[in-house]
């Protein structure tokens, strides 16, 4: 699974999902992607199962590019444990995912290859999504 070699610090606090995303939609590595249209924390091993899915629908055909990587800790008490005696251990990797974050990209398919490949990754994830196309629009001027 996905995480980080070394963090500053062990465990953090939890945060809010507030806005929308406005990092790296203008920048396409692939033609076709998935986007998130909701908030929400994605864990390493949904990410994982996803990647897995895309590239095994490929069959060795195109490029996946994962587009988040999980680098916030996330803390579990033990089980029947009294309150307080402090914050649990961190268990697993979560990435915070906004609205508009492009989260897999694919490119070297055609369109249908790509749809299905992104379709059945999306069924990995927790949030709904949507298929995008890169346009012109996107394209980087030369």
């Amino acid at each position: 699974m996905l995480s980080p070699k070394r963090t500053r610090f062990r465990k953090q606090h939890r945060g809010r999902m507030k806005g929308i995303c406005l990092r790296g939609q203008s920048i396409f590595l692939g033609k076709f992607a998935l986007q998130a249209l909701e908030p929400a924390w994605i864990t390493s091993r949904q990410i994982e199962a996803g990647r897995r899915a895309m590239t095994r629908n490929a069959r060795r055909g195109g490029k996946v590019w994962v587009r988040i990587f999980p680098d916030k800790p996330v803390t579990v008490r033990a089980a029947e444990t009294r309150m307080g005696s402090g914050k649990g251990n961190p268990e697993y990797w979560v990435a915070v995912v906004k609205p508009g974050r492009i989260i897999y990209e694919i490119g070297g398919v055609r369109e249908n290859i790509a749809r299905k490949a992104i379709a059945i990754a999306s069924s990995k994830m927790p949030i709904r999504t949507q298929f995008i196309r890169q346009t012109y629009r996107f394209a980087q001027k030369k």
